[in-house]
């Protein structure tokens, strides 16, 4: 049975008796405490604990998941796999136990034609919680099952809680016999490998104290509403019901791993070393195009590292197995065609998802390349002088300078019996991480490396009379000036740039997603330009200036005037950045909740976290509700309340900020658009003049960003997509209304000339390997043709492919192809052209002992890999070529 299959007969089992099928929640989760969703019950765990009312009363899905805290175990067991999917099925103070086993029983029992597993029931066992005789007694009454089947276990195995104080309760495994071809007899107590756990359910009816672990902790009593949360690993039933030995060899990953092993001539089931390689590439594989179907993109921190490393463990387990070319172009798509039945969206983005992969691959190329080879020479200095442990410097020059992950270097450096000073990395990775914080923070103070320098003045003088949202000029006096490095100045010249603390300004200081004012000091004895303003401290806000003529110090009254072009841009932008939340939650729902804003003059950016690309029609839908709201000019006012009163209004406090007691309250249209903001706005939606989406795509985790310009931006950004039309209109001389058929003719016209041009190369490499067939010569008992083709891998592979179909196939038959890629100039910087190989025989060619695997490996020096009849290579130049197919009928020789 397929695995979508079981998905399906999972789903349909429990939405025939009630349960409402609630899709699988993205990977990446919102809980703070996760970067991952890791288990089925965490998308429910608000309804689980009680914190909020479930929609539903019982609830069905089939979750994906992902754990990585045991991901070197992945291949070594039968068991481990990185992504996961979890059947569950839910009660939120519906149906209990006996339900809860009926049901389970029920599906794991019924024939497979009348909609079950068609588990034999002989073979199934349960575990219970050693005090929990009420479901002993209803897996005998329930299941019929004998004593002697009912195993009964401690706190460590058979109650489960979430590790602090909460839910809890006991909980019931279901196990199958997979026969003595796994182990010993005796239950899951004796072997787990024969007696593979499918279904866990857990029985959510107390409520846990203060406690370490998982057991040790207070029982307090009964919760008010009972609820039941059960998992089945998916592919452990895939397992059981496709009867193979495990995870790695099911219908969504064996194509994977399959196809891994045929890229590198190693067969599965060969040796128990590449076995593991091979079964880590099916799952990392697999895992990787799930996290960037949800949005997850490579990166160097949380989620975003996470995938980076399971991608290049991945392609680094292909090039161990021996295939050195790229791995993912080939591995992605298989995988894609297995997961798309379940999950359209990895088919639906696939070119999204596909770029980044291949791009992530490439780069860990080049890092491979040059950082092993210093890796290999560091561990070779540490053997010649008889240590064993690589130092921290040496692991942290790599990581700094080569992009090499601490990951990768333990595992490199203990495949070759070395140890890695994990603290001196740590140490050092320490001591970057606090420069770059002291870097940015010396950004966001104007210019000074320790905000704290400014607390002197805060004392002395008091907090800053900031009057933005009031006014654009002030009379102010100069509190201090500080240099870069955070000293005290008695002046600054001109040309300077230098940090000044007003007593009062009118400049708004960056906050909320709004850029600061731009502007002018003027002073008597000199100006000074407004280059950003913050707040290194609560209350106090400092000025980033550069002095544009005479001088400026401590004392002098200043005249501080905010652009009055930048102000009110950057009003129209940040009422715009309003405006378009507040249309695309009236067109998407209240999900569409912003996560973070930038607005600048002429310019804003949102973020909110949606599935998927927002088709032309809900762009242009969410355009037309912010169009609206200017038209109806709704009035923009601003309100002070107490917290709980904004909150009781409905406004919306984003960015999990934190608030005080009194919060300020930016209203449009009233209740349209209610939101707690410290930002500068506009009095009537009418003054932001227009709101013009220019872009919308994926910013990564679930995410996705809206662009738009805004003002006078927006109308000379319209007037250019008016140009552009009006300039295509004329150059295809068509109405603009019969632009796009127009255009679409001219496509096809392309697509049709690729096509004929496609022909016409496929005639020429038709005849050419038609005359290198015929000119086929006697070599040690094969028919050989070498030859070169025009152009790289791709065109040596399909001309070596036609001349081996036109070899009489009685004879044996070997064919070689050399293509010049052209790439040198970018790889090790020789500037010559890079060569590839390709050998490919024919039946009776393999039949006779040749392979084609083992030929490249010859003639290339162990660069290259594929399977007995097809095979390919690179590592050497063009120049270099021509002697290595002078060189294969010696390579037939060989050994």
């Amino acid at each position: 049975m397929l695995t979508a299959e079981i998905r399906r007969r999972f789903l349909d089992h429990f939405a025939a008796r009630g349960h409402t099928v609630v899709p699988s929640a993205p990977l990446p989760t919102p809980d703070p405490t996760l970067l991952f969703v890791n288990a089925g019950m965490v998308p429910f765990k608000p309804y689980l604990t009680g914190e909020t009312t479930a929609p539903w009363p019982r609830a069905v899905s089939v979750q994906k998941c992902v754990r990585t805290l045991d991901i070197e175990e992945v291949g070594k067991t039968t068991r481990h796999g990185s992504f996961f999917q979890m059947n569950g099925n839910f009660s939120f103070g519906d149906y209990f136990k006996e339900e809860a086993v009926a049901l389970a029983w029920e599906l794991s029992v019924t024939p497979v034609a009348d909609g079950g597993y068609g588990l034999d029931p002989g073979r199934i066992w349960v575990t219970v919680h050693h005090g929990d005789d009420e479901a002993a007694a209803l897996w005998r009454r329930v299941a019929g099952l004998p004593d002697a089947r009912i195993v009964r276990r401690g706190d460590e195995d058979n109650f489960w809680s979430m590790g602090v104080p909460g839910p809890c309760g006991p909980c019931s495994e279901l196990y199958y016999d997979r026969g003595p071809a796994f182990g010993p007899d005796g239950g899951p107590d004796v072997d787990e490998d024969r007696f593979m756990e499918f279904w866990n359910l857990v029985f959510m009816q107390y409520e846990r104290g203060e406690g370490p672990g998982k057991s040790g902790y207070p029982v307090l009593g009964e919760l008010p509403r009972r609820n039941i949360d059960t998992g089945m690993g998916l592919e452990r039933m895939a397992a059981l019901l496709q009867g193979v030995d495990n995870i790695y060899e099911t219908d969504e990953m064996r194509p994977v791993l399959d196809h891994a092993a045929a890229l590198a001539g190693t067969p599965y089931g060969r040796d128990a070393a590449s076995d593991v390689r091979l079964r880590v590439v099916a799952d990392h594989v697999r895992t990787a195009l799930m996290l960037l179907a949800d949005g997850t993109a490579p990166g160097n921190e949380g989620r975003g590292y996470v995938l980076r490393r399971i991608l290049r463990r991945a392609v680094r387990a292909v090039r161990l197995l021996g295939h050195e070319d790229p791995a993912l172009p080939e591995l992605l798509p298989v995988a894609r065609d297995r997961m798309a039945p379940g999950y359209p969206e990895v088919a639906d983005d696939f070119e999204r998802i596909s770029q980044l992969a291949y791009a992530e691959e490439d780069a860990f190329r080049a890092t491979l390349r040059s950082g092993t080879t210093v890796l290999d020479t560091a561990i070779g200095e540490v053997k010649s002088r008889g240590g064993r442990t690589l130092p921290g410097e040496r692991a942290f020059l790599l990581h700094d300078t080569y992009g090499f992950p601490l990951d990768l270097t333990l595992e490199m450096a203990a495949e070759q019996g070395v140890e890695v000073d994990r603290e001196g990395f740590t140490a050092l990775m320490t001591a970057q991480r606090e420069r770059a914080r002291a870097d940015a923070r010396a950004r966001k103070s104007g210019g000074v490396a320790d905000a704290a320098a400014f607390r002197p003045v805060l004392d002395a003088h008091g907090p800053t009379d900031w009057r933005a949202w009031d006014e654009l000029t002030t009379d102010s006096t100069v509190l201090a000036v500080h240099g870069p490095s955070g000293a005290a100045l008695p002046l600054a010249r001109e040309g300077e740039i230098v940090t000044v603390v007003l007593d009062r300004t009118p400049f708004y200081a960056e906050s909320g997603g709004q850029e600061s004012d731009a502007g002018h000091l003027v002073a008597a004895s000199g100006e000074a330009e407004v280059l950003d303003v913050q707040r290194p401290l609560p209350g106090l806000v400092v000025h980033q200036v550069r002095i544009t003529a005479g001088e400026l110090t401590p004392g002098e009254t200043v005249r501080a005037a905010v652009d009055p072009e930048w102000r009110l841009g950057a009003r129209q932008a940040h009422s715009g950045t309003h405006v378009l939340h507040a249309a695309l939650r009236q067109v998407l729902g209240p999900a569409a909740l912003q996560s973070g804003s930038y607005n600048r003059p002429g310019h804003l950016r949102l973020d909110f976290p949606w599935r998927g690309a927002l088709s032309p029609a809900v762009r242009s839908e969410v355009e037309e509700a912010a169009a609206r709201a200017l038209r109806r000019d709704l009035p923009v006012g601003v309100r002070w309340m107490p917290l709980a009163q904004a909150k009781e209004e409905g406004a919306l406090a984003l960015f999990g900020e934190t608030y005080g007691e009194r919060v300020r309250v930016v209203e449009i249209g009233g209740a349209w658009s209610r939101e707690l903001c410290g930002g500068t706005h506009v009095e009537h939606a009418s003054q932001i003049g227009v709101i013009a989406l220019t872009s919308e795509g994926s910013v990564g985790a679930g995410m996705r960003r809206l662009e738009a310009a805004v003002g006078i931006e927006g109308f000379a950004y319209l007037a250019r997509e008016r140009d552009l039309v009006s300039r295509i209109a004329e150059q295809l001389q068509a109405p603009r209304a019969e632009l796009p058929e127009r255009i679409g003719t001219l496509l096809d016209r392309l697509k049709a000339a690729d096509r004929a041009s496609a022909e016409l190369r496929r005639q020429a490499v038709e005849a050419r390997a038609a005359e290198l067939a015929a000119a086929a010569r006697e070599a040690h008992g094969v028919r050989l043709v070498t030859a070169t083709a025009d152009g790289g891998a791709a065109e040596a592979r399909t001309l070596a492919l036609a001349v081996r179909d036109r070899l009489p196939q009685r004879a044996p038959g070997v064919v070689a192809i050399g293509g010049s890629t052209g790439s040198g100039g970018a790889e090790g910087g020789s500037g010559e052209d890079r060569a590839a190989l390709v050998v490919t025989l024919n039946k009776a060619a393999q039949q006779a002992g040749w392979s084609a695997a083992t030929l490249v490996k010859r003639l290339l020096r162990g660069r290259g890999g594929g399977s007995a009849e097809t095979a390919q290579g690179g590592g050497i130049t063009a120049r270099q070529l021509p002697a290595t197919l002078e060189a294969v009928p010696g390579a037939l020789t060989e050994g």
